[in-house]
């Protein structure tokens, strides 16, 4: 394969993994043991050698370049077969919870598949088996690697693919003069009532803790006409975010103003695998369940606006254009020590429809997937919401620091649900 360069976005969030570990964990859960694990195993594997972008690793070899995008052979070590003393549907995810501490070495590979062949209790299943796809993030966004971890399990379609070019450092001047003019433009018509205004931050709270302490996954699974009228991310954002202000108040918090940070898919051609950028929402958890689902629903329409100016465009044209060192050197400052009094949200909600319950291993069928968006610095609590099918996992990921008694919170999040 033609060696690529990466792109200075996924350049970044490679670079920043040092400080914030960032991994994504796909978790697929299917309805039944396999009756021949080796061959599913090669079926797997051939799959991933017949996937070029799962055929790589990075190249960071020289300070003044970007790294780059090196060929690796899918092979037989990048599979792990793991037998749990407790082999329950939770016993398998406090076992993930213990992966997250392992980050790959996207130098030696970029992703890494766990399999728990025999796992009792599934939801939606009851005794099945479960894999779980580890990748890096400068691999993909949620959208990609969730079509990467398809591709695995025999969904046929293309992995999300750029389909613009990358900018030189030589455009970079005239990048910038553009991105100056169009964010002008941007406050013109922000003051001018044409584009929502930006996100407001809100004030850190104990979910904002830094993560001390064990850490811990559940996840709340249920029907997607659960959601009714409602999307399926502004219902879950709803019933997290009652959940959340109830358990925050046991502390003796003040949840008035709490929010979520939302990875949102950017509008325009994919310049990079990471497409998408955070935004802030509301969650207005003082108002009656239909006020604060209109609510959030407008959030996030805002948000998009917003997302949809030119401003945007430029701004990512600009960072297409920027050398290696300079970015290198900024992602360098970042320090991972410095706290802040406000942040975008308070807990994380990642949101990821992963299509029809068309995938397999070996001879089962999948029952349910899910994920678990990593903890920062800043964020001690994490939820993702993601569906197949019409079976719709909403998951937790938090440390002892920030949520205390995890199950209380738990069995809040599946009241609002349920």
């Amino acid at each position: 394969m033609t060696v690529r360069r990466l792109s200075a976005v996924d350049a970044q969030t490679y670079w920043m993994s040092a400080s914030v570990p960032s991994d994504q964990f796909l978790l697929y859960a299917f309805d039944g043991p396999v009756a021949d694990l080796d061959r599913a195993l090669r079926v797997v594997r051939d799959r991933a050698q017949q996937c070029a972008d799962l055929g790589v690793c990075i190249e960071d070899t020289e300070f003044w370049r970007y790294p780059v995008w090196a060929p690796r052979e899918a092979g037989a070590d990048q599979i792990v077969v793991h037998q749990l003393a407790d082999a329950t549907w939770q016993g398998c995810l406090s076992a993930v919870a213990g992966l997250v501490g392992e980050q790959v070495d996207p130098r030696v590979q970029t992703w890494r598949l766990h399999v728990f062949p025999a796992v009792e209790g599934l939801p939606e299943a009851g005794a099945g088996s479960v894999a779980v796809l580890q990748i890096c993030h400068a691999l993909g966004d949620g959208i990609r690697a969730s079509a990467l971890a398809a591709h695995l399990f025999g969904r046929a379609g293309d992995v999300p693919a750029l389909t613009a070019h990358r900018g030189r450092a030589a455009a970079l001047p005239l990048r910038a003069f553009g991105a100056g003019r169009a964010y002008r433009r941007l406050v013109r018509d922000t003051d001018a009532g044409m584009v929502p205004p930006q996100a407001v931050p809100r004030p850190a709270l104990r979910s904002n803790a830094r993560p001390a302490g064990a850490c811990h996954l559940r996840s709340v699974v249920c029907a997607r006409e659960r959601f009714g009228g409602a999307t399926v991310t502004v219902g879950a954002l709803a019933a997290i975010s009652a959940a959340l202000a109830g358990h925050l108040r046991e502390f003796g918090e003040d949840p008035a103003q709490l929010g979520a940070e939302v990875p949102m898919a950017k509008a325009g051609p994919r310049l990079s695998y990471n497409h998408f950028g955070n935004v802030g929402v509301g969650l207005y958890p003082d108002r009656e369940l239909s006020s604060r689902v209109r609510s959030i629903a407008a959030d996030l329409h805002q948000r998009r606006r917003r997302a949809t100016h030119p401003a945007m465009a430029a701004e990512a044209a600009a960072l297409a254009a920027v050398p290696a060192p300079l970015l290198r050197w900024g992602v360098g400052k970042f320090n991972p020590e410095a706290r802040s009094s406000t942040v975008t949200g308070n807990t994380v909600v990642s949101s990821v429809n992963r299509g029809a319950k068309d995938l397999s291993f070996g001879d089962a069928r999948v029952v349910l997937t899910t994920g678990f968006p990593g903890l920062s610095p800043m964020m001690g609590v994490t939820h993702g919401v993601h569906g197949i099918g019409d079976t719709v996992a909403v998951s937790v990921h938090a440390a002892d620091s920030a949520i205390g008694d995890i199950d209380a919170y738990l069995e809040r999040l599946e009241r609002e649900l349920r």
